[in-house]
C-alpha cells in the first residue's frame, strides 16, 4: 500500500507562502521572518486533515536555569532554557506514514521560576514542531529560509480554504475527508486578508489617537483577539477583515476615541 499525497495536497504544499501570515521580530540588529505556532498548526489541519497528522514530543531537556535581573528596575528573576525534539507523523491508522522530526529551543524569563519554566518549555516544543513541519514545504515556513523570499507572495484571499477530498485513484491518500458541496460557503469572510493600503490607513488612524486613548484601544484589541502578553505591538496583528470591522465598530461605539 503506497502512501501518497492527493493532488490537492501536493498543490497546497507546493504553493508559495502567503505573506499575510508572516510575522517579523527583531533579533540582534536584524529583522527575522517567522510563522506563529498556531498558524502552522492551522495549516497542518487544513492540508493533512484534523485527524491526518500527529505530534509527539520525544525529547525535552532543561539545559539552563539561572538567576538574573529583569527589566529596567532590575527585579530579581530567573532565566530558563529548554531544548526539545518533536516528531510529526502524517497518515492514518496502521497504514504507510510519513515521519519527520525537528529540534528547537525555548527561553523563559520571569520573576516566578515556574512561569519561566512553562514559557521555555512551550517555546521549545513549538519551535521544534515548526522545524519538523517546515520540511513539508512552503506553507509551513520553508520559503522563509530563502533570504530573497522568492516563494513568499501577497495574499490571495483563499489560501485558508479547506482542501477537498480527492477521488480514489488506487493509492492511499494521506487524509480522508468528505468534500463539502460548496467549499467556499465554509470560509469565514472575516478571515479575508486586508490589502496593504487598508492596513496602512488603519495604522495611520490609530497613530493619530491621543496616547491614553491609544492605550485603552490597544488593551481592548489584545483582549478581543487574545494577543499574547509578550507581543510588543498589535500593529502586525491587524491582518484580516474581522480586525478592520472590529476597529471600525470600536471607534463608532467610543466617540471620544474618534474625536
Amino acid at each position: 500500500m503506497t502512501c501518497t499525497f492527493s493532488p490537492e495536497q501536493i498543490t497546497a504544499l507546493s504553493a508559495p507562502l502567503d505573506r499575510a501570515k508572516v510575522r517579523q521580530r527583531e533579533q540582534g540588529r536584524s529583522s527575522v521572518s517567522y510563522l506563529e505556532g498556531w498558524q502552522v498548526i492551522a495549516e497542518a489541519n487544513r492540508i493533512f486533515g484534523f485527524d491526518g497528522w500527529q505530534r509527539e514530543t520525544v525529547a525535552l531537556l532543561c539545559v539552563n536555569q539561572s538567576e538574573r535581573t529583569i527589566g529596567r528596575d532590575q527585579r530579581p528573576g530567573w532565566g530558563v532554557t529548554y531544548t526539545a525534539r518533536v516528531r510529526i507523523t502524517v497518515g492514518e491508522g496502521s497504514g504507510a506514514q510519513l515521519i519527520r522530526e525537528g529540534c528547537g529551543a525555548g527561553h523563559g524569563i520571569d520573576t516566578d521560576l515556574g512561569q519561566a519554566h512553562e514559557s521555555a518549555l512551550k517555546e521549545a516544543e513549538t519551535d521544534a514542531m515548526k522545524r519538523a513541519l517546515m520540511t513539508f514545504g512552503n506553507p509551513f515556513g520553508l520559503a522563509l529560509y530563502d533570504k530573497q523570499q522568492r516563494e513568499v507572495t501577497q495574499a490571495t484571499g483563499n489560501s485558508s480554504a479547506p482542501l477537498p477530498a480527492s477521488a480514489s485513484n488506487g493509492t492511499r491518500s494521506i487524509h480522508r475527508r468528505p468534500s463539502p458541496t460548496t467549499p467556499s460557503a465554509n470560509i469565514d469572510p472575516g478571515l479575508t486578508p486586508l490589502d496593504s493600503a487598508t492596513t496602512r490607513q488603519i495604522l495611520a488612524t490609530l497613530r493619530g489617537l491621543p496616547r491614553p486613548v491609544l492605550e485603552g484601544f490597544t488593551k481592548a484589541f489584545r483582549k478581543r483577539f487574545q494577543v499574547p502578553e509578550d507581543a510588543t505591538s498589535i500593529a502586525d496583528r491587524i491582518l484580516q477583515k474581522r480586525h478592520h470591522d472590529w476597529i471600525e465598530a470600536y471607534l463608532v461605539q467610543h466617540p471620544q476615541v474618534a474625536a
